[in-house]
């Protein structure tokens, strides 16, 4: 299998998979109306991992529009899952920070997430599991690496 192939079986399989991911999001699962929206999960995640950022870092960081980080923010804003700080290095500009409650929600989706992920796994051998980390990780390494966009680990 050349490259090209390969892309051809990823991408069916990245659609199948986002399919999956889609249906058994914790909003679905737990049927709770505080579970995150994909975008807030993925924001609140990286300013997790991360620490405070403005909307410039934001746009540094995913290669968005502003408007989309402004749009954003004033929602997680809204829903009191960041709050706005000042820049601790004295920059004019004010940067987000999850809140207590953002890491709350953040954390009851992930483990909805991961669990669901650790029924689908159960069964497979433990050297398959690394080999599939390793992979993924690889995988994700390599395009951070193109996009010049790494996410911090």
């Amino acid at each position: 299998m050349d490259p090209r192939q390969a892309g051809d079986c990823i991408e069916r399989e990245f659609l199948i998979l986002t399919r999956h991911m889609e249906m058994t999001s914790p909003r679905r699962v737990r049927g709770s109306g505080d579970a995150l929206d994909r975008s807030a999960y993925v924001l609140l995640s990286r300013l997790e991992v991360q620490g405070p950022m403005s909307v410039p870092d934001l746009v540094e960081a995913f290669g968005l529009a502003p408007s989309t980080f402004t749009r954003q923010t004033a929602a997680l804003l809204r829903e009191g899952l960041v709050e706005r700080t000042l820049d601790p290095n004295g920059s004019v500009a004010r940067k987000f920070r999850v809140t207590a409650e953002g890491l709350r929600r953040l954390h009851a989706d992930r483990e909805a997430i991961a669990s669901g992920l650790s029924e689908v796994l159960a069964d497979w051998p433990a050297d398959r599991l690394r080999r599939f980390v390793q992979d993924l990780e690889q995988f994700n390494t390599d395009i951070e690496r193109l996009t010049g966009r790494p996410w911090p680990r």
